[in-house]
């Protein structure tokens, strides 16, 4: 039975029980929250670091490339998010009832580290602007924004939290207003969008995969799917869809406007910054941009003082952002791989283990900027090793949405089938003309 079939069937409160409040009495802002969140903390300033060495190395050349991954991108976290409002659980969760044990464990192993690299490459990015906004050592800015970070996601509840998140998303477009002070070519920047050129090269590939790793990766993933599940929790009036399906046809709506929306920004921000850096740093000859830091502070001799503030200001807020979700999406992989209770709406007396995995994560991110691993430089690796592991997870997903036994009657319309699948071939594709294309 189809989605639509099901959720035709009379609801509880059509015989005059209470019903859960209409998506429809909602406001357009109100409708929006985990895939808003979830496509705003990709746009992180390790994100920000690996779009501007592309616009920096390669000009206009690659910005093709946010236009293309826009649909792959919007199919694989609407897949996600579906799975989450169905079953009310989270993906390891429900890869530890479903899949062999050893599948999630490497999974969320993989995830984890991917994230750690993502947290220490994002704080040591912030602290790098605080000091180029305000000045002073470095180190306290990092601590500072680590310390913050943590306090936020324990000691707010998730409900409250989610509110401010929402706000920081407006810091994305910091992103939009500096494309127009840096002087874009906008005709060669349309051209070189519409019509892809590609160049069959280890250095090419690496980068295509290191922006499709950084644009579909792994933890946001995990994160919608658990921000889905986590609504379903906390919301009185909502449910989980297979034990609720009069609720699937609003539920689905809001889920896809949510992730266009939250997709649409998160695309169009990284495609702004790659304009930006190829309008400043390429023409300038500067190809080799290590971190958003430099990348930055580069833009100001070139694009004005307005410029370089607009895109440190950036990092800072994206990062506020980024952290909690990249932290919350490992301590949700691992809290659910184990049955731990998993909510950043609980008090963390009573989901220590969420919340530990949570610090731990954050600290040991932290830590990187302190040992001597350069974690900005390590960024760029895991991004290109997030497009890599996203291949298995994303067939493993597939499978999830397609099967019964997870989805009940909600197993995915045509539509998304063929397009998730079309997605996962192109990841696969990417990582596969790397290795094919190494050294030359």
């Amino acid at each position: 039975m189809s989605a639509t079939k099901e959720s035709s069937r009379p609801s509880p409160h059509a015989s005059g029980a209470p019903g859960p409040a209409s998506q429809h009495d909602k406001t357009f802002l109100q409708k929006l929250g985990p895939g808003l969140i979830t496509g705003a903390s990709d746009d992180d300033p390790s994100g920000i670091a690996t779009y501007s060495q592309t616009g920096a190395q390669f000009g206009y050349g690659m910005s093709w490339v946010m236009l293309f991954s826009y649909p792959l991108m919007i199919v694989i976290q609407e897949i996600c998010a579906r799975i989450g409002r169905v079953t009310g659980a989270g993906i390891a969760a429900n890869m530890r009832q479903h899949y062999p044990r050893p599948l999630l464990y490497g999974i969320v192993s993989l995830l984890c580290l991917a994230n750690v690299f993502n947290l220490g490459a994002d704080l040591g990015a912030m602290g790098a602007a605080g000091q180029l906004l305000f000045g002073g050592s470095l180190l306290p800015y990092i601590i500072g924004f680590a310390a913050l970070s943590l306090v936020l996601q324990i000691y707010i509840r998730y409900t409250a939290y989610v509110k401010y998140l929402k706000w920081l998303t407006f810091a994305l477009f910091a992103y939009v207003l500096t494309a127009f002070v840096a002087h874009v070519d906008w005709g060669t920047a349309l051209r070189s969008t519409f019509l892809p050129s590609v160049a069959f090269n280890t250095k090419y590939f690496t980068t295509l995969t290191a922006v499709l790793g950084t644009t579909i990766s792994p933890y946001l993933f995990f994160w919608q799917a658990s921000e889905e599940a986590e609504d379903v929790r906390n919301a009185p009036q909502d449910h989980a869809l297979k034990r609720a399906p009069w609720q699937a046809d609003e539920q689905f709506a809001r889920i896809r406007v949510d992730t266009y929306v939250g997709m649409g920004l998160s695309n169009a921000v990284a495609l702004f910054i790659i304009l930006t850096t190829a309008a400043t740093l390429h023409a300038a000859g500067i190809t080799d941009v290590q971190t958003s830091a430099q990348a930055a502070k580069a833009l100001e001799p070139l694009a004005g003082r307005f410029a370089f503030e607009l895109f440190a200001v950036g990092i800072i807020g994206t990062g506020l952002l980024a952290v909690p979700v990249l932290a919350g999406s490992a301590a949700y992989g691992v809290a659910e791989t184990f049955r731990w209770r998993a909510s950043l709406e609980a008090r963390p007396n009573k989901a220590k283990q969420f919340y530990g995995v949570l610090a731990v994560a954050t600290l040991v991110g932290l830590s990187l900027n302190f040992i001597g691993l350069n974690p900005i430089r390590a960024l760029f690796w895991s991004a290109v090793i997030n497009g890599v592991v996203s291949v298995p997870l994303m067939v493993v997903t597939m499978r999830m949405a397609a099967n019964q036994k997870v989805m009940g009657k909600f197993t995915l319309p045509p539509y998304l089938r063929v397009m998730g699948w079309i997605a996962t071939a192109v990841m696969a594709a990417a990582s596969v003309g790397l290795f094919a294309t190494f050294g030359k």
